[in-house]
């Protein structure tokens, strides 16, 4: 079997996964930095806290707007920031020696949820009519999770059937885990990309006009472009690339769910006057955005 054969260490071809595992075990003391830990678990749970805090007030809200689309998305972003505060904590799963593959199934479920809120958020929102909204988030949902589902699977193929240690921070600069990355990068940052080239050429009247959405595309496509430079760099053995995408990361764990949060659904939770005070959620409105949640 292609998983017994990776983990048995023969040497053969590309290093096996057990061999990386051993070396993360005979450096476990010094795989994590204390402050690089601060930083992804400091705003992930303080972030947590603040959805607990204001999760009463909140969902009464939800409940008495009926938003079908908010409902869901807020029922996501739950999912995905308990997910990625568990990552967070457990940083030292990937240096203890037995934990390895349970560290990497984590980090497959938090990455992949936060990949399904990006793809959503963009697939919904470039959509025009929103007159059946529960009919098209169903419809996003089912898409986003069908390329998220291939995703995950590619990934598995990857760690198990061929052992690049996706998850794990090797010493050495390994080239089939910077290549899987740089391809994954590329492939948001193509997308970032081209939404900003439509938004930004004489076809912009084909996007919804929508200027708080495309100020989340311009970071999402700066931030993926940085990750894309890191991986290249990382892959041809540059230091400076490694530190770098670590940096990336920690800054991606830490600051993507409340960036996304505070974008798109902060202001439907206002206490006071929280609909008409919100420049980006009357453009939805008008647009139509909530018109089918009243029916």
């Amino acid at each position: 079997m292609p998983l017994m054969s990776n983990f048995s260490g023969t040497g053969t071809g590309t290093a096996g996964l057990d061999h990386l595992i051993f070396r993360f075990a005979s450096s476990a003391a010094t795989c994590h930095g204390f402050w690089r830990d601060v930083a992804l678990v400091l705003p992930s749970a303080l972030f947590v806290v603040y959805l607990g805090f204001h999760g009463r007030s909140n969902v009464k809200k939800l409940s008495h707007r009926r938003s079908y689309v908010m409902i869901g998305y807020y029922g996501v972003l739950w999912f995905a920031a308990l997910l990625n505060l568990a990552w967070c904590f457990l940083q030292v799963w990937q240096c203890t020696p037995g934990k390895q593959v349970a560290w990497i199934v984590l980090s497959m479920f938090a990455t992949s949820s936060m990949l399904f809120l990006e793809i959503s958020i963009v697939a919904f929102l470039l959509r025009e009519n929103y007159a059946s909204c529960l009919e098209t988030l169903a419809r996003t949902f089912m898409v986003s999770g069908l390329f998220v589902g291939v995703d995950l699977l590619l990934k598995v193929i990857f760690i198990f059937g061929f052992g690049v240690p996706l998850f794990l921070d090797v010493e050495i600069a390994d080239r089939g885990k910077w290549g899987v990355w740089f391809t994954h990068k590329l492939l948001l940052v193509t997308a970032y990309g081209y939404i900003l080239f439509v938004h930004f050429s004489k076809w912009r009247d084909k996007l919804p006009p929508r200027p708080a959405f495309y100020n989340y595309v311009i970071v999402m496509f700066a931030a993926t472009a940085v990750m894309l430079f890191a991986c290249g760099l990382a892959g041809i053995g540059a230091h400076f690339g490694l530190w770098l995408y670590n940096l990336a990361v920690v800054c991606y764990h830490s600051l993507y769910l409340p960036f996304l949060y505070v974008t798109f659904l902060a202001d439907f939770f206002k206490e006071e006057d929280w609909l008409l005070d919100s420049a980006y959620y009357s453009e939805m409105k008008d647009a139509g955005f909530f018109d089918a949640d009243w029916e």
